[in-house]
């Protein structure tokens, strides 16, 4: 495998991890609190989303053909309460990433390096996607964190849990070192 081929490989699962993280912390609030905003500086769950998806949208129709701030964006109203329902919350969480994979899955090694634009700003295609690897995760981060506040009952962990270090450690020193993406065992 070559080093382009790893490192879209690696993204894929990178990304796909983070998509998972957002929805196992969507999954342990009740419907309603997915829409809670505690103050008028901070959004919910939901508008993160939409941002997200937006964003999304945005960046990956068209990806390699047109710049990645498309003019039928309207930034502003991804911050605007609109959705309602938690299915609605699905369908555009999952509308957002479908653009995004879909986009992922259908490059080559070889376009790695081809120059496309965002806001008229030449980003090489890796140098797009790693903008996105750190922007993604932010607000997943941020969903994460305010599933925490939201949860009123225990909340399940969802990477190594608070005072478990060092068994999750010793079970993974247990095994044969091996090469492989720490998503594999997810």
């Amino acid at each position: 495998m070559t080093l382009n081929n790893s490192y879209l490989e690696s993204i894929k699962k990178q990304f796909l991890y983070y998509k998972t993280l957002g929805e196992k912390a969507m999954d342990q609030l009740e419907p309603e609190q997915l829409f809670v905003a505690v103050n008028d500086y901070t959004n919910s769950i939901a508008t993160i989303v939409k941002h997200l998806s937006g964003n999304m949208l945005s960046r990956w129709t068209d990806f390699l053909t047109s710049d990645g701030e498309k003019e039928w964006r309207n930034r502003d109203s991804e911050f605007e309460e609109t959705i309602s329902t938690k299915e609605e919350l699905l369908i555009t969480w999952n509308k957002g990433w479908d653009c995004f994979f879909n986009a992922i899955d259908s490059l080559t090694p070889d376009q790695l390096t081809t120059i496309i634009y965002i806001r008229n700003e030449g980003h090489t295609v890796i140098e797009a996607i790693n903008r996105q690897l750190a922007h993604y995760p932010y607000h997943i981060g941020q969903m994460v964190f305010y599933a925490k506040m939201l949860k009123q009952s225990e909340w399940t962990s969802l990477s190594i849990p608070k005072n478990k270090s060092n068994s999750y450690n010793a079970d993974k020193f247990a095994k044969e070192k091996s090469i492989k993406n720490f998503t594999d065992d997810e």
